[in-house]
């Protein structure tokens, strides 16, 4: 760069008279014309490579092209090997953990450690690269309640950073399972995750080996009901980490997990030897698979006739439509009223309850209820077990009478 030059052009440039408005304006708008003509593309660009478009998209490799394949699982893998080693390990928490305490700000709130912004960048600089994306100030502010003295909780703040170091690891281990590469997992590859996943949980150690394809079976199914609504036969990673259901199949680990949280773990062994149990004694024809007339005598053996209709239809049918669950026009009460007479109760008349039925959950549309509007109402439960289940009914029916029971029942042990 010529310094003279611009010494002079500068010494030059406080001399010159003081420009008037118009000779501004005009300035103005002769700069403005040069940039925009260069921006429309009046002249060339001095970078050759804005006249072409990056490759953005890259095809996955055909099935016989084996070399492809390996390479891009091979990729993959190191891939994954290199954001798992970027997570912390047991060493590098325990390390944050005594920073945070020792960096502690008074006062305590009863037992509770506190930290305040100051402190915290201080450990932030401290803990190491790994650690640097957590200690920002949006993390701050997010775990910032009503703290007089403007700190967190340092329990908070190592729970939120265990917790977002359990969900990295946990989606690098289902990545290894996802064969397609593409974020979902398909039923044979999550069937693949929980069956090796069994040996690591302590709470299935009484399971014999020979009841594996089973469990997995069960939990599988769990999965899919759920997160697979339209049966396209996989789901997503994400799908799978934002749910509950992974917490309550690793919680297996625990191995002084009580009895009270086994019973009610879908993935306990209790609960899985229950269903399997259940299974056996409606299959009575042991073929492995429920006829229509099996599946009625489950619970009660009062579940109507039109929903079993209804489950196998919906079982036989994968293209993913969802049937109307009731309408004003095609409510079929002779179901109810036919199971009323098997069991040998009064039928009722069902015109009320069906009229209850929708003041009850308030649809859009006054002459149908959609899927949508029972999870609007959050009265579902209510409004399929009255439909479904002769039980149901007539719990609904008589609730008055099992209320002021109940009441009577209180009032009778108050007075003991």
């Amino acid at each position: 760069m010529d310094w003279k030059r611009s010494l002079r052009n500068r010494l030059a440039a406080r001399c010159t008279p003081k420009k008037s408005e118009q000779e501004l304006k005009d300035e103005e708008m002769e700069l403005f014309t040069k940039y925009y003509m260069e921006w429309k593309g009046g002249r060339a660009s001095v970078n050759t490579s804005y006249a072409n478009i990056p490759r953005f998209y890259y095809r996955l490799p055909a099935e016989d092209e084996v070399l492809l394949q390996k390479l891009r699982e091979e990729s993959r893998a190191v891939f994954l090997q290199r954001k798992s080693r970027e997570l912390l390990d047991n060493e590098e928490l325990q390390n944050l953990w005594f920073l945070l305490d020792k960096h502690q700000t008074s006062p305590m709130i009863g037992e509770e450690a506190m930290i305040n912004y100051e402190n915290f960048l201080k450990v932030g600089e401290k803990a190491g690269p790994k650690c640097k994306q957590f200690f920002t100030a949006k993390i701050f502010a997010k775990l910032l309640h009503n703290d007089p003295y403007g700190r967190i909780s340092i329990m908070q703040f190592f729970n939120y950073v265990m917790r977002k170091v359990w969900l990295h690891q946990t989606r690098i281990g289902l990545s290894l399972y996802d064969v397609a590469g593409q974020g979902y997992l398909r039923e044979s590859d999550l069937e693949n995750y929980i069956l090796e996943l069994i040996p690591t949980l302590p709470q299935l150690d009484g399971l014999e080996k020979s009841f594996y394809s089973f469990y997995v079976c069960t939990a599988v199914r769990k999965f899919f009901f759920f997160l697979d609504p339209l049966r396209t036969g996989k789901i997503k990673i994400q799908d799978i980490l934002a749910c509950s259901f992974l917490d309550d199949l690793l919680e297996l680990r625990d191995e002084e997990l009580s009895k009270e949280s086994q019973e009610t773990n879908w993935f306990s062994a209790p609960s899985a030897l229950r269903v399997y149990g259940q299974y056996l004694n409606l299959d009575k024809d042991h073929n492995g698979m429920l006829s229509k007339e099996e599946l009625s005598r489950y619970g009660t053996g009062t579940l109507t006739n039109i929903f079993l209709d209804r489950v196998f239809q919906e079982c036989l049918t994968y293209d993913g439509e969802m049937f109307l669950l009731i309408n004003k026009g095609n409510v079929s009460q002779s179901a109810i009223q036919e199971q009323m007479k098997i069991h040998g109760q009064e039928p009722v008349s069902f015109q009320d309850v069906k009229d209850e039925i929708f003041d009850m959950v308030k649809p859009k549309d006054p002459y149908k209820i959609s899927l949508q509007d029972l999870i609007n109402s959050s009265q579902g439960d209510t409004v399929t077990s009255i439909l479904i289940d002769l039980n149901g009914f007539w719990t609904y029916e008589n609730r008055e009478v099992l209320v002021a029971s109940d009441n009577d029942s209180v009032a009778d042990a108050d007075d003991t």
